[in-house]
């Protein structure tokens, strides 16, 4: 795991999971028929959590995963639905809904060294799948071990 992200085929699969969570958190939210205009308003609501950059790269990863991990929108969603507030559970749904896309799309939760540093590797950089970061553009790793391009 060079710099701290999840390579190859695991990284695959942490992003085939967003998409089935984005896609079973819509379905749940089209099932309890809620409204769509509220979905689509909310959906990038969490993201507002980015702000907290401004104040430092620390507290804006504490902040960004916090509203980025699955177990407060859980936990919601587990209170409401024991409460009967299925009105409330499309909230839950949405922020669902946000956090597989986000995965899908692989911004992961954050590191302390600033917004780019996931642990669905780098943002802003465009490099393979299998690829660690540092590995210069255009050379992949040879069978022997040596670089060619």
């Amino acid at each position: 795991m060079p710099d701290g992200a999840v390579i190859g085929g695991p990284r695959v699969l942490l992003r085939l999971e967003g998409v089935c969570l984005l896609l079973a958190a819509a379905w749940a939210y089209a099932w309890l028929g809620q409204s769509w205009w509220i979905f689509a308003a909310l959906l990038l609501v969490p993201d507002l959590s980015m702000l907290a950059y401004a104040a430092t790269p620390a507290i804006g990863a504490a902040l960004y995963n916090l509203t980025h991990t699955l177990s407060p929108p859980l936990i919601g969603l587990c209170l409401t639905l024991a409460y009967g507030r299925t009105d409330l559970a499309g909230l839950a749904l949405i922020w669902l809904s946000h956090i597989g896309l986000d995965r899908a799309l692989g911004y992961g939760l954050k590191y302390r060294r600033g917004f780019g540093h996931t642990h669905l590797g780098a943002i802003g950089r465009r490099q393979a799948v299998d690829e660690p970061p540092g590995t210069p553009s255009g050379t992949h790793p040879a069978r022997d071990g040596s670089r060619s391009p």
